[in-house]
């Protein structure tokens, strides 16, 4: 259970991203609706619908704005939406994952090709970087949620696969298809997670300096502004001080 933790970098411009709050959100509406209408409105007999709303309870979404989305989705909203999934490589020869929803493909493929081309990097053929990946759920509770030992117990025992614990908080991740069972379980006993979605997590990360983080941040945060991106990954490292120098 015990190893690695990727959630440093995952969650490294986290409050960058609260500041875009709308955007966010929109990004989880668009889940919801698609997560219905591939499956059923009930969540309980529909896994993605069921990871969508844990998702967005985890931002803090209304419960009315959630059963909007579900409602358009279950009654045949118009926008038909396509999932695509981009890779490649950014600076310093970081891998890439983006995941999108798109009611136009070639719209949302050149503004990602763009993208990858202005901020030094190149984008590949699916499948060229994400071996280099595992998918699955990740969910973070704050330090003060539970001391280590527990937190460790109680994963195992909601049948997480992996926990870090340290003064960052608790992190702890999952098959996708255990995901909602797990969250549930450990919020039942400590409250509500930090954060809690599907991700992709690195088998092993690359070291970049801070020239090329800031290159690379500047190409994350495009990408994540797109709205029809709704998942950026990368495997990069960036050491303490130089994240700070950079968040300054």
């Amino acid at each position: 259970m015990a190893g690695h933790s990727q959630f440093k970098n995952i969650m490294h411009r986290k409050g960058a991203q609260d500041a875009k709050r709308a955007k966010i959100f929109t990004k989880h509406i668009r889940e919801l609706t698609v997560a219905t209408k591939t499956g059923l409105p009930d969540a309980g007999k529909n896994p993605r619908l069921r990871t969508a709303i844990a998702a967005a309870k985890a931002v803090n979404m209304p419960k009315d704005t959630m059963e909007r989305a579900i409602k358009r989705g279950a009654g045949g909203d118009e926008a038909d939406y396509e999932e695509v999934r981009y890779e490649g490589y950014g600076p310093g020869g970081v891998a890439l994952i983006v995941e999108a929803l798109t009611d136009n493909r070639n719209r949302t493929a050149s503004e990602i090709r763009s993208a990858f081309a202005k901020h030094g990097g190149n984008l590949g053929e699916t499948g060229s970087v994400s071996f280099m990946f595992r998918r699955v759920g990740l969910i973070h509770f704050d330090e003060g949620a539970t001391a280590g030992g527990d937190m460790f117990e109680a994963a195992l025992e909601a049948g997480a696969d992996d926990v870090n614990s340290g003064p960052e908080g608790h992190d702890i991740s999952c098959d996708p298809d255990e995901f909602g069972a797990v969250k549930e379980a450990l919020e039942a006993r400590f409250g509500k997670a930090e954060t809690a979605r599907l991700d992709w997590i690195p088998q092993s990360t690359v070291p970049v300096d801070e020239d090329t983080a800031g290159a690379l941040f500047k190409l994350l945060d495009v990408l994540e502004d797109s709205d029809d991106v709704q998942r950026v990954c990368a495997n990069f490292d960036v050491a303490d001080e130089v994240m700070e120098r950079l968040s300054a």
